[in-house]
């Protein structure tokens, strides 16, 4: 095995954390500060407008070519060139790790950079099973920045853990496909760009369970579709981005807007779950390494009993554990990084389902230490831990919860001893 980053790689590595040290990081608390005044006073504007450093600092990336890295291997020539990517050989999943991890730092660097979720990986999705005009319509103005994309797929009512459950229904109705049902947390659909959601909903209820469900591309302004509210995550919007449950009411698109063909949407959506899932697994090692460094500041800079807090309760210990397992967890997911680089998504089934399993959760873990460090500070808006600790816990659901993916590790090692299931 080999995790060692190709000098491209390497170099834009490097450009990335400069940039993040020199442009968001400065900018980055005021950011957060404005929002939380526009929630609380509303005629200083909207929170859910994109406050305007995102846009500067967005064109600062795009000058460096630190724009679109995410972009696979297979697909980085063709558009690297006309949309900002500096170089056109693209990077392997080994190679965009640590670019994934540094953007984990910060709240904001992912969307600077067009690196965010959902909006990766519906690219993702276009890039890999979309049609040209598919493409050109969809795909081409979400690298650019121009707009912003929703993934709605999970849904109220059904158990959403297991995707052939979806009961919300895509039925092709001649040369169009009619839309019906209801979606939750469909991450994006707040940001006034939102322009397009991919939707996975059932089409053939007789065919099998893994061939009855079909990815359709439904423009946000389409009549009948509904954003009923939008979710808090333990008491966070996620503005200006935001978490929605939308409703679709015999909603209509072309036959043309189905992505890959009737029937195919759960291998679509099993191909779009590798990939982007080290991404956020690597962002979250980044998370936990930011928490890491705060709590040793505090804990070296505060103190109590007649002691810096480093020196009492074990603290010292609680340092030391998070330091192996944070690195303990990077060496996990670039395993998974580099089984998907040889082999694809069906060759790192059990390499990926562990990460999601590992890396939410020991982010938790170490977020929640340096909480306790903190003290009331912690809880608060005052310290970034509060929101990162939501980010962590809330993956562990996002990305399907933990119970799924140790299930199919288990599967998989019984598997090589003979069970069939």
């Amino acid at each position: 095995m080999d995790f060692a980053p190709s000098p491209r790689a390497a170099d834009l590595t490097e450009r990335v954390r400069a940039f993040l040290v020199e442009e968001v990081e400065p900018v980055e608390a005021d950011y957060h500060r404005e929002l939380a005044a526009r929630r609380l006073d509303p005629s200083l504007g909207s929170p859910w407008e994109p406050l305007p450093v995102l846009e500067e600092l967005k064109a600062k990336a795009r000058a460096r070519g630190l724009w679109n890295l995410f972009l696979p291997r297979e697909h980085a020539g063709e558009y690297a060139a006309r949309f900002g990517t500096d170089g056109g050989e693209g990077l392997s999943n080994v190679d965009y790790a640590p670019i994934a991890e540094l953007t984990g730092r910060s709240a904001i660097a992912p969307v600077v950079l067009n690196c965010n979720a959902p909006d990766t990986g519906n690219m993702e999705v276009l890039l890999r099973y979309g049609t040209d005009a598919q493409r050109a319509e969809w795909l081409e103005p979400l690298l650019e920045g121009r707009i912003r994309s929703a993934f709605t797929m999970t849904e109220p009512g059904v158990a959403s853990s297991d995707a052939t459950t979806m009961e919300a229904t895509a039925v092709v109705d001649g040369d169009e496909v009619v839309i019906n049902g209801r979606k939750w947390w469909s991450t994006g659909v707040g940001h006034p760009d939102c322009r397009i959601l991919v939707f996975m909903g059932l089409t053939d209820p007789d065919a099998d369970r893994h061939h009855r469900h079909s990815m359709v591309l439904v423009p946000r302004d389409t009549p009948g579709v509904r954003v009923e509210r939008m979710l808090s995550t333990m008491g966070f919007h996620d503005e200006p981005f935001g978490h929605g449950e939308v409703s679709f009411t015999d909603v209509r698109v072309p036959l043309a807007n189905i992505v890959g063909g009737p029937g195919e949407a759960f291998s679509i959506a099993q191909g779009r779950l590798g990939p982007g899932r080290v991404h956020h697994c690597m962002r979250l090692i980044g998370l936990a390494e930011r928490a890491l460094e705060l709590a040793c500041r505090r804990s070296l800079e505060r103190t109590a009993f007649g002691k810096p807090l480093a020196n009492l309760g074990g603290n010292r210990e609680r340092i030391a554990e998070a330091r192996i397992a944070i690195d303990s967890t990077r060496l996990l997911v670039l395993h998974a990084a580099w089984k998907l680089d040889r082999g694809g998504p069906l060759e790192a089934l059990s390499e990926v389902a562990q990460i999601k399993v590992a890396a939410p959760r020991m982010a938790q873990e170490v977020i929640d230490m340096a909480i306790q460090l903190h003290g009331g500070g912690g809880l608060s808006d005052d310290h970034p831990l509060a929101g990162a600790w939501t980010t962590a816990r809330s993956l562990r659901l996002a990305d399907g919860p933990d119970e799924v993916h140790r299930g199919v590790v288990a599967r998989l090692e019984f598997g090589k001893h003979g069970a069939s299931r």
